[in-house]
């Protein structure tokens, strides 16, 4: 179990050390869901928005900046597909990581279509997993930045 107040705090010291905060963005159709995994998200000192639309997202990615990006590849409203491909763009170094309830692209053919994917897991991985995963891939993207900038 991962709610143990020693690991959130290893990973919020962590974040703080990097002086600000690591940003995600939640694309989810699921409100209760999305809300779920935020506050999972937020315990690990991650900044954290919410879109329940590809429009929406795309909207955000446009605008803000993003360590990593979280999408449900079964949205309501929109592309998840269009929505990573538009943060490829705007936020090369954003790491994207896809959830779904289906077993389409369970081959692994997915990172085919998304050069800026890091990671494909199941709607119900469990949200302390998922957080660890997402601040993983966060703080990659944040280590590739800053190597960049030098």
């Amino acid at each position: 179990m991962c709610t143990s107040d020693s690991f959130n705090t290893k990973f919020k010291n962590f974040a703080d050390r990097l002086g600000e905060q690591m940003r995600a963005l939640i694309v989810e159709s699921n409100l209760e869901l999305a809300r779920i995994w935020t506050g999972h998200l937020e315990r690990m000192n991650i900044n954290v928005t919410c879109a329940e639309t590809g429009h929406r997202a795309l909207n955000l990615v446009q605008n803000r900046h993003y360590d990593v990006i979280v999408i449900d590849l079964d949205l309501k409203k929109g592309s998840a597909l269009v929505v990573a491909d538009l943060a490829q763009f705007h936020q090369p170094d954003a790491n994207v990581v896809f959830v779904t309830d289906t077993s389409f692209f369970s081959d692994g053919s997915i990172f085919r279509h998304s050069a800026n994917v890091r990671a494909f897991v199941e709607t119900r991985t469990p949200p302390c997993d998922l957080a660890a995963i997402v601040h993983h891939y966060g703080t990659s993207s944040r280590a590739h930045a800053a190597h960049q900038a030098y």
